[in-house]
This record gives structure tokens, sequence and C-alpha cells, in this order.
């Protein structure tokens, strides 16, 4: 009969097999690491289609042009990244915090992604739910169509949610799992669980590029709060341990968490100054509210896009071509199209078209040999970051959130309460002789 065991050294563990007595490492586990955890204020509700649709056109598009300048690896690398993933849903319109941006912004990309997969090599499985369980099935449709060894996948699928359901014992579990499969049989998978008690969730990332082991170390990050004592089976130091020696004991999830990438977002809705760099959203808001294209000769082909399409248009550029120190503050990349719920302000639906299109039609003449036009979005991002070396951040962001919601209606705002209004005017004071 086998038992498992779990062997804990210092902050490291591993999973043994006992049998007749006698530990041993099981022969199946995959060389792998985790990439990353991000801690999340667990929402409940649904996008509403007019963002669905907008969600599904840019997360594309953005996709399309990470392919284009860096390759298909770089996209699973992205997706493996916590900060950037928080900041890509971000950038797309769902709430900055929000436990829905992993279900939704994986919707969106497997149904827009999926009928395109043969031409951009890249392909989304499972889901949440009942559609997490059709992960192997799909695996292996899609290994019959590339020659991959879809054994070797669904195997990979499986025990990267073994592991989070089940070795890192944090109170979590899993209602969604996606895997995005490259065509080269590279991979990535992002997955999401929720507490038993305390209205959180906590979303896991893996990525096949940093392999290591299933069982030892396997994320190249675990993002959380810290609840105390928590088990964590996954780490590496337990490869001394191959003797047999059982050792069970418990350590500070703080501990055992220093060496990854930490993501951990508050409960608050509104974005507050402490949520974002400000000198880094300060910059932005100076070189496209206040500067002209026609004053950066790299910005001409942007010539005629308006202040606020700009911001949205740097934003989205930044998510593109952003280094990944960049995607500490996910709440910064809201001030690109608001979000559903209204927080920082609604969503500009006119200018997330404007910036749509103007993105779509960067891509669409890339393809015939003119590239003009993405690479000035480049050039934006490129004049932003070099503005912030001197940019002293002197503003309110209060401020400019107020400004985004006075003027919403003007720009499509909406919410999944409804469409922004017009601000009344002020009322006029009325005074009495008595």
């Amino acid at each position: 009969m086998f038992k498992i065991a779990f062997v804990l050294n210092q902050s490291y563990l591993k999973i043994l097999i006992q049998s007749n007595k006698k530990y041993r490492y099981s022969p199946y586990l995959y060389r792998m690491k985790r990439s990353g955890t991000a801690d999340l204020p667990l929402h409940y509700g649904k996008v509403p289609p007019w963002l669905y649709e907008r969600m599904s056109a840019l997360g594309l598009s953005i996709v399309e042009v990470i392919l284009a300048d860096y390759g298909k690896d770089e996209v699973l690398r992205r997706l493996a990244d916590p900060f950037w993933f928080q900041s890509f849903g971000a950038v797309m319109g769902m709430d900055w915090h929000s436990s829905g941006i992993t279900t939704s912004v994986m919707g969106a990309l497997k149904r827009s992604i999926n009928p395109n997969s043969q031409s951009l090599g890249l392909y989304i499985c499972g889901g949440k739910g009942k559609f997490s369980r059709e992960t192997p099935s799909e695996l292996l449709q899609i290994a019959d169509k590339t020659g991959l060894d879809g054994n070797k996948l669904v195997k990979a699928s499986k025990l990267s949610a073994k592991v989070d359901n089940t070795a890192i014992q944090d109170g979590y579990q899993l209602y969604l799992h996606n895997f995005i499969l490259s065509d080269n049989g590279n991979w990535s998978v992002v997955q999401q669980g929720m507490h038993e008690s305390d209205g959180t969730a906590r979303r896991y990332h893996w990525h096949s590029g940093n392999i290591t082991s299933f069982v030892e170390e396997p994320h190249t990050g675990i993002n959380g709060i810290s609840r105390g004592k928590i088990l964590n089976l996954t780490d590496a130091d337990a490869s001394e341990n191959r003797k047999g020696i059982l050792e069970i004991s418990h350590t500070d999830s703080a501990e055992i968490m220093s060496d990854f990438s930490r993501l951990i977002l508050p409960n608050h809705h509104d974005v507050q100054a402490s949520d974002v760099d400000l000198k880094r959203l300060g910059s932005l808001l100076y070189v496209t509210r206040e500067q002209q294209p026609q004053n950066f000769e790299d910005l001409l082909m942007l010539e005629g896009v308006g202040p606020r399409t700009m911001q949205s248009l740097a934003l989205v550029s930044e998510v593109i071509h952003g280094a990944p120190s960049r995607f500490k503050d996910p709440a910064r990349f809201s001030f690109a199209h608001g979000g559903k719920d209204g927080y920082p302000f609604p969503v500009p639906t006119k200018v997330y078209d404007e910036s749509l299109q103007i993105i779509r039609s960067g891509i669409e003449k890339s393809k015939l040999g003119n590239s003009d036009k993405l690479r000035t979005l480049n050039k934006l991002h490129q004049i932003i970051e070099a503005t912030e070396k001197d940019f002293t951040p002197d503003f309110d962001i209060q401020e400019v959130i107020e400004e985004e919601r006075q003027n919403s209606w003007r720009f499509g705002g909406k919410t999944v309460l409804g469409d922004a209004q017009k601000p009344s005017p002020p009322k006029p004071i009325q005074l009495s002789l008595f």
C-alpha cells in the first residue's frame, strides 16, 4: 500500500511516496517551476457583453503585437507573470484589483485566440468550473494537430493543478484552470482558487520555461497574504532527504515565500495614491495631455489623435513593450479604460474603440510591410519613460479621477449599472429676505 509523505527541510519541501516502509521519489514528477501567484479580493458578477467584446478584440491585438515583436515564448512568459497579467486585465477595462480579472481575461483570450490558433501558433485550453475539466481532451486534440506529446501535456496540466490544490495547503480550492500552449511545446498555466472563508482568491501562474520540478520549488513566485502557518510542499532543498527521512513541520508563510514574486492587492475599490507610481502616471499625463504629437518627430503618425486616446494608447503600449519592473502597480493601467464597476471611473467606450481602431490599423498595415504606426506606439512609450527621469509628481490623483468622471459622458462612459450621465449644473443659490 502506498502513502504520500511530505518532507520539509528549513523552508523547502518535497513529496515522497511510502512503499514497504521505505520512502522514494515518484518517477512521475515532471520538472517545472511556478512563476507566481496573486491574492485578490473575491468579486462576483458577469462581464457585460459591451465590455467582453472589446476585451476580446484588445486582448487579441496586444497578443498579436507581442507575437510580432517578441515571439510566442514572450507571450507565455508575460501570462506567467502575475504583475503583468493584472496590468493586462486592468488596461482592458476590468476592475483593477478584482479576482474577476482572471476569469474574464482568460475567457476573452480563449474566445479571440483559438479561432486564429493556426496562424498565431497559440492555443488556450480549460476555463472555469466544468470547462477546466475539458483541458485534457482539448490538449489531446491539439497534440493530434501539432504532433506534440499530448500525454505529457495532459500530465503537466494535471500535476500543476494537483500541486496548487493539494501540495500547497493554503486554504484555496481551485475553480479555474487554463493551459496556454504554443505549437513549439512550451506552455503556461493560469489557475485560481477560492479561499474557504475569508473572501479572497489566489491566482497561481506556471511557466514551462522555468524547469525544475512540480514538487521541487515549482513556482517562480508565490504571492499571498501571510496567514501565519501554512504547509508548502514544493520547495527545493528537500533533495537532501533522498534517504527517506520524513520531517513534517510548519513555518511562517513569509519565510517560505521570501524568494518568490508576490502580488497582494487591497480590498478597497477606489484607486488611491498609494496604489500607483505617481511619477510614472504623472509623466504619462504630462506627455499625453500637455504635449502635442507634432512636438515629437517620432509621434507624427499619431497627429490628430486626442489627448484622452493618447493616454489610453500610451498605457496599452506599455503593456506591450514595458519591462517587467514596470508592472508593480497594476492600478495605474486602469487609467487607460477605467473599470466596469466605475473604479477609478466608467469605461470610456468611445476612447476604447478609437484606441482599438488605431492598433488594429497598425497591425493590418504591418502585415503588408508597413510597421510605422506600431513603431510609433512603441516610441510613445519610450518618450514617456524618458520623461520620467526628470519628472517630479505634483498633482492630486483624486482630481484626475474626478475630471475623468465629470467627462465620462463625453467619452461614452459605461459601467455595469448603465451609461454615464452628463453632470447636472450646480443649482443657483436662492436667497430670501425672510
